[in-house]
């Protein structure tokens, strides 16, 4: 399932790259920026939202406003860096403030972790470690999934979270390489050390006949 985000920044350029990066990111799928709180709230009321994208500084009030209001999840990308604002984005409900300018993969790296996040609420219950877990991921910029670092190997390990993230369901080691684009065997070790990071879960899918093949995802 797609996830809806509202870009919202009264730099209409500003608000297409926002735009761009969130696109670039597998399983997000960024609405028609929009520059002023009043549209927000608007397509916020009549559409369907799951991530709002805020500015702070508005022409005719900031962000932080909306995010008060509003029932969605949210975060801030501003250039104000004091740090009373910041605290009254999080106070408001800010699940993060990220200072402009930023890098790509800052907001994409957030937006990663915020998809195995939102993931979480699917279950009916919680229970307080896997809470802590999942909140600890959600801000933790070095956790299984953000960018990853330059070198072969994390890129492809990076490209099969994508992979597993954007699929309906669970996935065989092969067909996550023909996803990748890579060997089996290759897909297979990166599949072991996410799995040990648990970063995926690993389930066994019983046929017939045979051994039992392992299935991986996320969340």
């Amino acid at each position: 399932m797609m996830i809806n985000v509202l870009v919202l920044d009264d730099d209409f350029y500003v608000g297409q790259i926002h735009c761009r990066y969130v696109n670039e990111v597998a399983g997000f799928n960024a609405l028609e920026p929009v520059r002023d709180l009043r549209t927000a709230r608007t397509i916020i009321a009549e559409e369907d939202v799951d991530l709002l994208l805020a500015d702070y500084v508005l022409p005719e009030g900031n962000g932080v406003e909306l995010i008060r209001e509003a029932d969605v999840d949210a975060i801030v990308l501003s250039a104000v860096a004091d740090s009373d604002v910041v605290r009254s984005a999080l106070r408001a409900g800010a699940m993060t403030y990220i200072l402009k300018p930023f890098a790509a993969e800052e907001l994409q790296d957030f937006l990663r972790r915020y998809a195995r996040f939102r993931r979480y609420w699917d279950r009916e219950k919680v229970s307080q470690p896997e809470l802590e877990r999942q909140l600890r991921s959600l801000h933790d910029v070095s956790s299984p999934g953000s960018a990853p670092a330059t070198g072969s190997g994390s890129s492809t390990s990076g490209r099969i979270l994508e992979a597993l993230e954007s699929a309906d369901q669970p996935l065989t080691a092969m067909e996550v390489s023909e996803v990748v684009g890579t060997s089996r065997a290759t897909a297979q070790r990166h599949l072991a050390k996410l799995a040990e990071s648990r970063a995926v879960t690993v389930s066994l899918q019983y046929g017939s006949t045979g051994r039992p093949e392992h299935l991986y995802g996320v969340g």
